[in-house]
């Protein structure tokens, strides 16, 4: 484990005086403790009395410093912080949620990292569970006789220890758990009466080195060769890169196994960059929902091998319709093991030929080392678009894109988030941090909480953080930046504001046309205008420097060099671009359309 107590701090302003107590006295010191034991760099919170135990504890007997607190304005920012922690660097890091009603607010972005598969350590606080010692009326209400029932379907593990020596065992089996693959959200909740009592005998800590996540399962060895036998006879193969890991060693593996089959690759905005999407085998932009390009290739295929794709019935379902799947299929995922029949991102049950439950990224690694080494040629990688759109166009999302570029030059970009259409080919996907992925659950207001904690995991790195968000979205959560603001997070939020949920502006238009009915009023309801919000100055607001709006194209480039001096400068910045709805629109209607799973002709 690495030694997060010799992180620099994020602020100087929050540093406890002293003296500090370093005896382990309390309940919540055990915990405060296993939290410093098992590595855990920061604890995203916003206070609640259901655990000032614990808050104690972090403070007055850690120091705030491994782990250091990140003050949150809302449950859902933190637990959002925390999932794009864990997509920039694939660990864990921890919140804490108040009572029943803290979780009940964070438990959107919980869904979102669930369904997006991301480890955290989530602690929550109920009671006194002994009802004698409850104060009149807010303990009553702030307890619940089994408060991980809210969230059980949810999260891969959640306990309630319930005695002082039995928080190491609950929060060392719920860290092994999150770190296991499949990842995914824990929750321990603490007793508010065991976090205040007094500890009678000392405590032993168990060494954490000996409870750690097992390594990922392997192929058996009959199903493997039946993979290569496939592989290497196929004439026209294509990989599906969904997710995997964000290592460069991964990225590399993947791309080598692609050369070696000389098979074309696919990739899910989903889940991220996972291989180049400028690399000539490359068949497609990367999609959501499955584009012409892509499903041609998979149409010509003779043998699909999905690595870790999300959604493998879908995209066959949108390539092929109600006809036979002609391919032979191999699925290597072990998402199957958190199906828990509650919700539904099971998604469409694929007709697989060979099912391999195991790692994606190991089932890469195992196929090359048994795929012969020699490639059919040298590839190349194509180089970025120059296809610029003129200043005297309408304000749209690729204007955005080239003053971005122009602006960072040759700094290492990494985009925590992306908004619909926005042009690949300007921003091609280079190496394994250049995009994060979409949220996991489809739980808007998620995306400024995303992109802080995407760009604290690499605020000591030298990737220039950058989440490009919609208006709607970033709205919702507008407050986030705050966290941002105080511990001077660097990352450049760019606003694609449309004024609009125009993604469900198009599914009113797609119903109304299908009930003969007037497609033009599919703004009612649906605009954020008249008036727009003023973005930049509700980032302002929060003590982020806010840029905008901006309307005209030639007032862009210097809006955009004025925000990424600012990050450049260390701190976080927002910059609010008006851009016209109807861009891309056929990227957006792909993803309204349910009539893609029907017969394709």
């Amino acid at each position: 484990m690495a030694d997060n107590k010799n992180l620099p701090r994020l602020t100087e302003k929050d540093i406890p005086q002293e003296p500090l107590d370093e005896t382990v006295s309390w309940g919540s010191d055990v915990a405060a403790q296993m939290l410093r034991q098992l590595d855990v760099p920061y604890v995203a919170l916003n206070p609640g009395a259901s655990y000032r135990g614990l808050h104690d504890s972090l403070v007055n007997h850690l120091g705030n410093h491994a782990p250091e607190m990140l003050m949150c304005l809302h449950e859902e920012h933190a637990v959002a912080i925390a999932q794009g922690f864990a997509k920039a660097t694939g660990k864990p890091m921890g919140v804490v949620l108040h009572a029943n009603v803290g979780l009940m607010h964070g438990t959107m972005s919980i869904f979102n990292a669930w369904a997006d598969r991301q480890p955290m350590l989530i602690l929550g606080a109920t009671g006194p569970v002994d009802a004698a010692i409850r104060r009149p009326w807010i303990d009553w209400l702030h307890t619940s006789q089994d408060q991980g029932a809210l969230v059980r379907n949810f999260v891969k593990y959640d306990d309630q220890p319930g005695s002082i020596e039995a928080i190491p065992e609950a929060m060392l089996r719920a860290w092994q758990q999150t770190t296991t693959k499949p990842s995914a959200p824990v929750y321990v909740c603490l007793d508010a009466a065991l976090q205040e009592k007094k500890i009678e005998e000392p405590i032993q800590f168990p060494d954490p080195s000996r409870f750690k996540a097992s390594a990922p399962p392997r192929a058996a060895a009959d199903d493997l060769a039946s993979a290569v036998t496939l592989l290497k006879n196929a004439k026209n193969p294509v990989i599906l890169y969904g997710r995997c890991e964000r290592t460069q060693s991964a990225w590399d593996n993947r791309l080598e196994l692609a050369e070696r089959l000389g098979a074309k690759m696919l990739s899910d905005l989903k889940a991220g960059a996972m291989v180049p999407t400028n690399h000539e085998l490359h068949a497609a932009v990367p999609f959501t929902g499955l584009n012409p390009a892509g499903k041609e290739a998979l149409r010509n295929a003779d043998v699909i091998l999905s690595i870790g794709w999300i959604d493998l019935g879908g995209i066959l379902r949108q390539a092929f319709g109600a006809s036979p799947v002609t391919p032979k299929v191999i699925h290597a995922s072990v998402d199957a093991q958190l199906h828990n029949g509650w919700g539904k991102e099971t998604f469409g049950l694929p007709p697989v030929d060979l099912n391999l439950m195991v790692d994606p990224d190991q089932a890469v690694a195992d196929l090359l080392a048994a795929v012969p080494s020699k490639k059919a040629k040298t590839y190349q990688l194509l180089p970025p678009s120059t296809d610029r759109p003129g200043d005297d166009e309408p304000m749209n999302i690729r204007h955005v894109a080239f003053a971005l570029r122009d602006a960072v030059g040759h700094d290492k970009t990494s985009f925590a988030a992306l908004a619909r259409s926005w042009p690949v080919d300007v921003f091609p996907h280079i190496h394994p941090l250049a995009y994060l992925g979409k949220d996991g659950g489809g739980g808007i207001g998620s995306g400024p909480g995303l992109a802080i904690g995407a760009a604290l995991a690499q605020k000591h790195s030298d990737l220039f953080s950058i989440a490009v968000l919609g208006d709607g979205d970033t709205a919702m959560s507008i407050n986030a930046l705050w966290t941002a603001a105080k511990y001077e997070i660097p990352t450049l939020i760019v606003i694609a504001n449309n004024r609009s949920y125009f993604n469900d502006e198009l599914h009113q238009e797609g119903v109304a046309r299908t009930r003969g009915r007037n497609p033009n009023n599919r703004w009612v309801g649906q605009q954020v205008d008249a008036p727009a919000p003023d973005l930049a100055k509700l980032a302002e607001g929060q003590g982020v420097k806010g840029i905008g709006p901006i309307t005209d194209p030639k007032a862009l480039k210097a809006a955009i060099d004025r925000a990424v001096a600012e990050v450049r400068s260390g701190k976080p910045c927002l910059i609010d671009v008006h851009i016209d709805a109807e861009f891309g629109r056929h990227v957006r209607e792909s993803s309204t359309d349910r009539s893609m799973a029907k017969e394709v002709k």
